[in-house]
């Protein structure tokens, strides 16, 4: 019994782990009923699968034992590691996505995520910097959970990072290749540039997604970095 887990739905899409869990990856479905997605991550065809799936109603739906590698991720980077699945946790929000209608995220789905990831970053200690979206590991390919997603909700739990309120003076980044390499430095995989900078963008400053670097987004990551090197981002 598992006072957090409403049911079982086991899928067979899981192999060993490789790494110590560091993570929790946010995704969405992208697929409407839920019960699809769930036939989904559970059909050996598909290959991909996840360990939780809530419910917009705030069912969760434990897919794959934590211990195991859930496939959810796919080609995906964070901090140097480039076999996240191996590394994380992933969690579904079921979702129409933006293809299907793009919404915010249901009270009781964000009700029901809370004390979760909450028991996950206890258990594994994972620090509040690598509880991200999916869009931060695979910034070139997804886009979710999105701009909509209640980060700031989330981080009021102390479960991930807020976004900077107070940003100091000044700007190390001399040119857009001092930024990216920022970036890089920070967590994401730059590989395209243009896309980075969108998926910083769309977990740091949603209100505008243009993948431009400019001076407000270049004033966050500084002070992200600076936090972070002073200790303040476990």
């Amino acid at each position: 019994m598992d006072e957090l887990v409403h049911r079982e739905q086991l899928s067979p899409n899981w192999d060993e782990r490789a790494l110590p869990i560091q993570m929790v990856v946010l995704h969405y479905t992208e697929m409407k009923p839920v019960e699809t997605a769930i036939d989904k991550m559970c059909d050996p065809q598909a290959k991909v699968s996840a360990h939780y799936c809530i419910t917009e109603e705030g069912e969760v739906v434990r897919l794959v034992p934590e211990e195991k590698r859930a496939w959810h991720a796919g080609l995906s980077y964070w901090r140097g590691h480039k076999d996240v699945n191996s590394a994380s946790i992933g969690i579904e929000l079921d979702h129409p996505g933006h293809d299907g209608g793009y919404r915010g995220f249901a009270d009781a789905q964000f009700e029901a995520l809370v004390p979760l990831v909450a028991r996950i970053v206890k258990h594994y200690d994972i620090p509040r910097a690598n509880v991200v979206g999916h869009s931060d590991v695979a910034p070139a390919r997804k886009i979710d959970p999105g701009e909509l997603f209640p980060w700031d909700r989330l981080a009021e739990y102390g479960l991930c990072l807020p976004r900077p309120d107070k940003l100091e003076l000044g700007d190390p980044f001399d040119n857009d290749a001092a930024f990216y390499l920022a970036l890089e430095r920070f967590g994401y995989d730059i590989t395209d540039g243009f896309k980075a900078v969108e998926a910083f963008q769309r977990r740091w400053r949603p209100e505008k997604i243009d993948g431009q670097i400019d001076g407000q987004i270049r004033a966050i990551l500084y002070q992200l970095l600076l936090d972070r090197d002073r200790g303040m981002t476990r």
